[in-house]
């Protein structure tokens, strides 16, 4: 299976809003591919369809070898899902529920008891397996879903914001899981995301989207090596800032979006010498200067690049994992339920 994701015009309408619009992407077999956007930007829509919750309205999608409309029930059978919100009942077990998701995939009850124990231990919950769900932490539940999303040893996983509203600990524990789950097993990934460390440390290649279309694509180096000169972040007094903003882009760079209202931000096309002359400059100028940092092009400055705006998960997203998407509450949690029971 040399592509595990193929996508052609896929497009998903709700009445008169088109949250998905011709996108097209393909995933190579053992690839971690990271799919980034803002809030609303068609991330989750495209992952409903690709995942058998949603039925596009145009295009095709053909996921571990069979298309997501005509064959619907063999893609669920070949994937791993875990979504942003895990249909988990908080009053079983972690071991009760894994042996409940194998029975559902025909697994045998001493096969069954096996995987969950191995899987357990692959998410270090063991010492939490007799616990009822209810008294994990968000950290917990979102690694007992990845477990219970591989206990069919599916060819492609999906991870919807995986790690949304996590704290950094447990954030790392389930990267460093997934990089297990690829390395050793060559599981494909599929992770839909809004935190630019996340892409940059799990994915080959990332594409992004917005408004419902992709609009870069490619490893992270060359994506943001494309971006070229660093960016120069300063903050100048108000007085001047606009003067400072006319100065700055007519002697050294084009202006970038600034992460907050009150900075100025330029691809200062000099590079890092020319640092010396802007302050030079803006001396001369009568501004006071009261913060300066340059940075390396990051997918922040790819997303800004493209967009014309920063990404939000770029200074580290919602806390409370409250993200919605274009359309993702039309249909809601019916398809979550739906998936929780078939999952895979």
């Amino acid at each position: 299976m040399n592509e595990p994701i193929l996508v052609e015009g896929l497009s998903r309408r709700f009445g008169d809003l088109e949250a998905v619009s011709g996108v097209d992407l393909t995933v190579a077999d053992g690839e971690v591919f990271g799919f980034l956007g803002p809030n609303g930007a068609g991330k989750s829509t495209t992952v409903r369809m690709l995942t058998t919750l949603l039925r596009p309205t145009g295009g095709r999608a053909v996921v571990a070898g069979y298309d997501v409309v005509r064959q619907a029930d063999a893609v669920r059978r070949s994937i791993g899902v875990a979504l942003q919100d895990a249909a988990i009942d908080p009053l079983m077990t972690g071991h009760e529920l894994l042996r409940l998701q194998a029975t559902l995939h025909g697994i045998g009850r001493s096969e069954a008891r096996r995987k969950g124990d191995e899987l357990l231990a692959r998410v270090g919950l063991s010492a939490a397996g007799d616990r009822r769900v209810g008294t994990y932490s968000g950290g917990m539940r979102r690694r007992l879903d990845l477990a219970l999303s591989l206990v069919h040893e599916p060819a492609v996983l999906f991870l919807d914001e995986p790690t949304t509203g996590l704290d950094p600990m447990s954030r790392i524990a389930l990267w460093e899981e997934v990089r297990r789950l690829n390395t050793e097993r060559g599981t494909t990934v599929f992770l839909t995301t809004q935190y630019l460390e996340e892409a940059d440390q799990l994915a080959g290649r990332i594409a992004i989207i917005d408004h419902g279309r992709i609009v870069r694509q490619g490893t992270p180096t060359v994506l943001k090596a494309e971006v070229g000169a660093p960016t120069l972040v300063l903050t100048v007094d108000a007085a001047h800032r606009e003067q400072a903003r006319a100065l700055l882009c007519e002697r050294f760079g084009a202006e970038r979006p600034a992460a907050r209202p009150d900075d100025l931000a330029i691809g200062l096309a000099g590079g890092a010498a020319e640092v010396t002359a802007v302050v030079r400059a803006l001396d001369e100028l009568g501004a006071t200067l009261e913060h300066l940092e340059l940075s390396q092009p990051t997918l922040d400055d790819v997303f800004a690049e493209a967009t014309g705006r920063r990404l939000e998960g770029a200074e580290g997203g919602a806390a409370d994992g409250s993200t919605t998407d274009d359309g993702a509450a039309t249909d809601g949690a019916d398809d979550r339920d739906e998936l929780a029971g078939e999952r895979g």
